[in-house]
């Protein structure tokens, strides 16, 4: 009965191919779904300064933004998957922020005359506008409104009544109440006419109402040609490791079942085989004839 060599065994299809090619074609969708992502558009008509603020806040939360200028104003496109969140992040920071006029663009003449009543009004409408915008340099604060009422007398007879302002302002924590109200109420107070005095100050009532706290800013790192969020790159770089000790041991193991199918390595392989076998059965037969001599 004749023993089965080595080059006599079928030899195993390999299996890596299979593998690799799976997890290639995984890649290859995942690009293509992510390269087919629909751009809409976020906001439009915006200037410069505006978009600028837009793009930096969103950015901050790890949304990508794309700039495009045209004649009516810059516009902002995110991707669709991004929409809500932006809009949520963007309503949350106070943006975009609300287009001022100041006292020139207010008082521009449309016609060649104006009533009392019509400059009355664009006067407390640039002077509110004006206030407004100024808030607005106060660190933390998303928005204010300034409601403002000059000395006017009701009716004939009547006395006038004073001079008054409602300021309301919308704020991000951290901000002093205690030290931020008085100066807003003795800047409101120094702006508008009969005011100044002290009497003025309290005439004028300020609301503050503190919006919610700032979702903390994502911090990039890059991971080779890609830029990732720092606190991920450590969990990526050990999913790449497995993935490339996993693509180098099939490589391997393909290399491996390849070499093997060669016909003068199937040789050297059998030529091994059995001269480990005849060493083996040399060894038993001096174990045999030991154990007979005894």
């Amino acid at each position: 009965m004749s023993m089965p060599t080595i080059t006599n065994l079928p030899l195993r299809r390999p299996v890596g191919c299979g593998v690799l090619a799976r997890l290639a074609c995984l890649v290859l969708l995942l690009a293509l779904l992510s390269a087919c992502t629909k751009m809409v558009v976020l906001q439009a008509g915006l200037s410069d300064a505006d978009a600028n603020e837009i793009i930096l806040t969103l950015n901050r939360q790890g949304i990508e933004v794309d700039k495009q200028k045209g004649k009516e104003g810059v516009s902002l496109l995110v991707k669709d998957v991004e929409l809500s969140r932006a809009t949520e992040t963007m309503t949350a920071a106070g943006l975009p922020r609300r287009s001022l006029s100041n006292l020139g663009e207010v008082f521009k003449k449309q016609g060649m005359i104006s009533s009392p009543m019509e400059e009355r009004i664009r006067y407390i409408h640039g002077l509110s506008e004006e206030l407004e915008s100024t808030m607005l340099q106060f660190d933390n604060v998303v928005s204010a409104r300034v409601h403002v009422v000059l000395p006017e007398r009701i009716a004939p007879g009547e006395p006038i009544q004073p001079s008054s302002a409602a300021v309301f302002i919308k704020y991000r924590p951290p901000l002093d109440e205690d030290a931020v109200m008085p100066r807003i109420r003795r800047l409101v107070a120094s702006s508008i006419p009969g005011l100044a005095s002290e009497d003025g100050r309290n005439k004028v009532s300020v609301v503050m109402m503190p919006g919610e706290a700032p979702a903390p800013g994502i911090e990039w790192t890059m991971f080779g040609p890609f830029t990732v969020a720092a606190s991920s790159a450590t969990g990526l770089a050990l999913s790449f490791g497995l993935l490339l000790m996993v693509a180098l041991g099939s490589l391997g193991y393909i290399g491996l079942q390849k070499a093997l199918r060669h016909p003068r390595i199937k040789r050297i392989v059998a030529n091994f085989a059995m001269r480990r076998a005849g060493k083996a059965a040399t060894k038993l037969a001096k174990a045999q004839q030991s154990t007979q001599g005894t």
